[in-house]
């Protein structure tokens, strides 16, 4: 029998997928302790051309070899953590997902960072961040992790606009004690029928939530990999010992804090965080595809 490469592919995805799978006290059925429970949820809508979601992918897997992010993981109370990465698109729609895995070093770090470059780069339409953050919320229960701190990382081009309203999701998660940080990708805020100008506000008001969840937004492709990098340490790092990163924005902090008024408490949004499905709509009626 002859086996052509392009057979071999799917094979090679499925091996470097399982080098990922979770290993140690989680594998024998018990619990591991760890610092933070990390979920890494990625966009791959179809608004994010090839090289854009190339960069996106190299990004992460060049932040998680970095050595800073690796003091950072081995610099926690236990010196360990879980991460879980997935990509994500429309309601279901999901590129590759890592499962969980426990990093503790240079050796884990390196492993999961090689398993993620070797999957196939691929993108979905939709931009459903609440099924994003409701997958990220389930993938929590019985992963055979105990963290101090659950986060979910999520980035993103554009609103939602399909599945539930994302405030719901975010509302659900905050009270489950999960928090939820962002990385609005603005480089392209001004294009397409689906972008927002406001981007980085729309997170910051409807996205995130928390005690000391935060957005980073990214202005610039060049930077990716730099964000990213800064992003996984203030979400790795005990919160009071790592400062704010200093990223130049137009006319706006990099690091933008949870959505709270004056004295902490809860204000109204400054956007309409229905405004990707009021969008969604215009688009349709006016002859636009449907997914």
């Amino acid at each position: 029998m002859r086996f052509s490469p392009a057979r071999l592919a799917p094979v090679l995805l499925l091996l470097a997928l399982a080098a990922l799978a979770p290993r140690g006290a989680q594998a024998q059925g018990t619990i591991a302790e760890v610092d933070v429970e990390l979920v890494l949820a990625v966009d791959i809508s179809r608004s994010m051309d090839l090289e854009e979601l190339r960069i996106q992918r190299d990004g992460y897997v060049a932040a998680l070899r970095d050595g800073e992010v690796i003091r950072a993981i081995e610099g926690g109370l236990l010196g360990r953590i879980a991460v879980r990465y997935f990509e994500w698109a429309g309601p279901g729609r999901r590129g590759i997902d890592s499962g969980w895995r426990l990093l503790d070093g240079p050796a884990s770090a390196h492993a999961f960072a090689d398993g993620l470059a070797e999957g196939r780069i691929s993108a979905a339409v939709g931009t459903s961040i609440s099924g994003a953050i409701d997958f990220a919320l389930a993938a929590f229960e019985g992963n055979g992790f105990e963290g101090l701190r659950r986060v979910v990382d999520i980035s993103g081009d554009g609103p939602n606009n399909a599945g539930r309203p994302v405030t719901a999701a975010r509302d659900e998660a905050v009270a489950a004690g999960v928090v939820i940080n962002g990385l609005p990708l603005m480089m392209k805020a001004n294009d397409g029928p689906f972008s927002l100008r406001e981007l980085d506000i729309y997170y910051e008001d409807c996205v995130i939530g928390g005690p000391l969840s935060f957005v980073l937004p990214l202005w610039e492709q060049a930077k990716f990999p730099e964000t990213i990098r800064r992003k996984l340490i203030l979400e790795i790092a005990a919160p009071h010992s790592v400062p704010v990163p200093a990223i130049r924005a137009p006319a706006r902090p990099a690091a933008i804090p949870a959505q709270l008024g004056l004295g902490g408490q809860a204000r109204a949004p400054r956007i309409d965080c229905l405004i990707g499905e009021k969008r969604r709509q215009r688009w349709m009626e006016g002859g636009g595809w449907e997914w």
